[in-house]
């Protein structure tokens, strides 16, 4: 039987988890709730385990075959590295023995992503019929959002094989991009769930600067092995109106996790959806272009999902569904090796004026056409004195040309330029297009 399916409440290891976590006892050997029963240790990568001890108790830690030992320090902090594993479909038992013996069982050997950002990325599937059923091979840790002036060295959360019940209050967006890969891949996915609403960018940053949710909800959790991590935040920096500030922040973001966590590991982050609730009609497109600046880094890919919002008049949008699965898009095709995917929006890449009109080039921008079959929306076009009117924009090719009878010498053009646009240019993969101006651009490419 998978032990998936039995109670896990059942197991001493499970129950000791879910009891509030304090300092071990001295003489105690301790690993930390990230390294419970039921978890996915990362794949092909070197895998970081660590824990507490009485200081210089020697600790031993066994994965099947695999074996490193150490001694606890002044503090009685230990950590050891385990050498790559690979994918097997068996269940791992993991034993780390001092004074006394620590055993995690039923450990899946896979590929895992951390979630964080705020109440899009927080928000729970709810009761959704069929939804997290029969996928034993998909397991959850869902993070409580602590806050502290310290940073932490342990959470109150246990890992859970994901059914119908344990995905209810679980992130959707991080379950469905999850749930994409496992479908895709056939390899066990953990998933790790930080994230807490209504934050602005500026608590999740690492120190020098730490605002306190990043002490208390991610700190403990590095250096946890992971593949890469989604990012779904900003709507808080919109309505302090930070435009195009926040890609400072974001880059900050990016940088400090990457560096505490010791490596250079895949950043895939969510362009915000269109809203009405914002205080000016052009808040949110600075952002996005702030968003986007982000591919301009290595390893950094953003889903575009101007397209999903439906009732514009809620910040929190339906169809978390594609969102989830348009970021694993970016890491089936940058992580993974699938060169079969389209996993970008078009986006622009220069333009050139030419007469009485403006030819805009794109990259991924195969297959470009107006996913309604109507005319392209959202485009508008100013000459030198920059008052934009609405503009005629048709496809050629992999390219846009976009004129209005009001403007002779245009200057520039811009689409979708304010926080509600009915959008409808795609690619053939039918990814829409990113909001734009070009003038002065600095949004990023995906080249």
């Amino acid at each position: 039987m998978n032990k998936c399916i039995l109670n896990i409440f059942a197991s001493p290891v499970a129950a000791m988890l879910l009891m509030p976590f304090a300092q071990p006892a001295i003489a105690d050997v301790k690993l930390p709730a990230v390294f419970g029963s039921h978890m996915v240790l990362q794949r092909e990568l070197p895998i970081q385990i660590w824990g507490w001890s009485e200081p210089g108790e020697k600790v031993t830690v066994r994965l099947d075959d695999h074996v490193a030992s150490t001694q606890g320090d002044a503090e009685g902090n230990w950590r050891v590295t385990l050498e790559p594993m690979k994918s097997d479909g068996k269940a791992h038992v993991l034993a780390v023995t001092g004074k006394n013996q620590v055993v995690s069982e039923d450990i899946l050997i896979g590929e895992v992503w951390l979630g964080s950002g705020q109440s899009n990325m927080a928000r729970g599937i709810g009761n959704k019929a069929g939804v997290g059923a029969n996928q034993p091979e998909i397991r959850l840790f869902n993070v409580p959002p602590n806050f502290s002036k310290v940073p932490l060295r342990d959470v109150s959360a246990i890992w859970s094989c994901c059914t119908e019940q344990t995905v209810t209050n679980f992130s959707e967006v991080l379950y469905y991009f999850g749930d994409r890969l496992h479908h895709e891949l056939n390899v066990p996915i953990g998933l790790i769930n930080s994230s807490r609403g209504s934050q602005a960018i500026e608590v999740f940053l690492p120190p020098p600067t730490a605002g306190p949710l990043y002490n208390g909800a991610i700190a403990p959790l590095i250096p946890f092995t992971l593949r890469g991590m989604i990012w779904y935040q900003g709507e808080a920096n919109v309505q302090r109106r930070d435009g195009f500030s926040y890609a400072a922040k974001q880059t900050a973001l990016i940088n400090g996790w990457r560096k505490a966590w010791g490596r250079d590991f895949s950043f895939y982050l969510v362009q915000l959806a269109p809203f009405s609730g914002y205080k000016t009609n052009c808040d949110l497109a600075p952002l996005w272009e702030a968003q986007l600046t982000g591919l301009k880094m290595p390893h950094v890919g953003v889903a575009v999902i101007n397209d999903t919002a439906g009732n514009m008049k809620t910040i929190h949008p339906g169809n978390k569904d594609k969102v989830g699965q348009r970021l694993a898009g970016w890491a089936l095709a940058k992580d993974y090796g699938r060169t079969d995917i389209e996993y970008c929006s078009p986006m622009l890449k220069s333009s050139e004026v030419e007469g009485k009109k403006i030819r805009l080039f794109f990259s991924h921008a195969k297959g470009l056409r107006a996913s309604d079959g109507q005319p392209l929306t959202e485009f508008e076009i100013a000459g030198k004195d920059g008052q934009y009117v609405p503009a005629q924009a048709s496809i050629d090719g992999e390219t846009v040309v976009v004129e209005s009878p009001a403007v002779t010498s245009p200057v520039t053009v811009r689409y979708a330029w304010r926080n509600t646009p009915a959008v409808n240019l795609v690619n053939g993969a039918g990814l829409p297009a990113s909001a734009f101006h070009t003038d002065n651009w600095q949004g990023g490419t995906a080249e």
